[in-house]
């Protein structure tokens, strides 16, 4: 996801909604939390995403590829937003696998210089 893009139709959002004042009021959160994202000194969040999709019926699809309708249907609704929650959770587990790896590798390193030394 290019937060570049999704913060370019955030813009859109804002300017449909009268403001980020009146977006932030919409879907409960903040008018800082909608600056720093706009302003780019906040990631795109996963909760930011959701709470645009489930409160104000846009489409994940939309947002976060740029791509599809706008807008989703109401039927599609519960099914889109169980979906990115699916997505998310998948994404959690991946940067786990990642971090677990990660630690992995550095075990991998620092025993590695030891064992030539111990050779040596």
């Amino acid at each position: 996801m290019s937060d570049d893009a999704v913060v370019k139709r955030l813009k859109v959002i804002v300017k449909e909604h009268g403001g980020q004042l009146a977006l932030a009021n919409a879907i409960g959160v903040d008018q800082g939390f909608i600056s720093k994202v706009i302003n780019r000194k906040q990631d795109v969040s996963y909760y930011l995403i959701r709470k645009l999709c489930f409160q104000l019926k846009y489409s994940p699809e939309w947002l976060i590829l740029g791509t599809g309708d706008k807008m989703i249907h109401k039927q599609d609704s519960a099914k889109l937003i169980t979906e990115i929650q699916m997505l998310r959770t998948e994404v959690d587990i991946l940067h786990a696998r990642m971090r677990a790896y990660e630690l992995e590798l550095e075990e991998i390193k620092g025993a590695t210089p030891n064992s030539q030394q111990q050779a040596g």
